[in-house]
């Protein structure tokens, strides 16, 4: 397990896509762990009102990907029906969209949100 504690999306998103990149992922498949890793953080920041998420990678390996964000915030997210006209509640759909599945484990403090993708795009 590689932990990233920085709140900074910029070296979070250059640290997954480094070691993805070292294992031979394809560019797409690291650019949407990208905007997923970049979605969770953000709802740390915005919903749990963490400014420093931890991030850690939780495994990599040539086939399976899967990346957790931790904050503060006892409550658990959930899918919210889309509205169209909403300026927000897109970003856990986004992160369904782009992997293969995600989850919440709590912790004795908060959360960890986490998703998983497969090099084989069974997303």
């Amino acid at each position: 397990m590689r932990q990233c504690n920085t709140p900074t999306l910029a070296l979070a998103r250059q640290s997954l896509a480094g070691a993805m990149i070292r294992l031979g992922w394809p560019p797409a498949d690291t650019f949407d762990a990208q905007l997923a890793l970049g979605e969770l953080i953000s709802n740390a920041w915005n919903h749990a009102n963490t400014p420093a998420p931890v991030v850690q990678i939780l495994s990599v390996t040539t086939r399976t990907l899967r990346v957790g964000v931790s904050d503060e915030s006892p409550v658990l997210p959930s899918l919210q029906p889309l509205d169209l006209f909403a300026e927000s509640g897109r970003g856990l759909h986004l992160v369904a969209a782009l992997t293969a599945r995600w989850g919440v484990d709590r912790q004795e403090r908060g959360k960890t949100i986490w998703f998983e993708c497969e090099l084989d795009g069974a997303a």
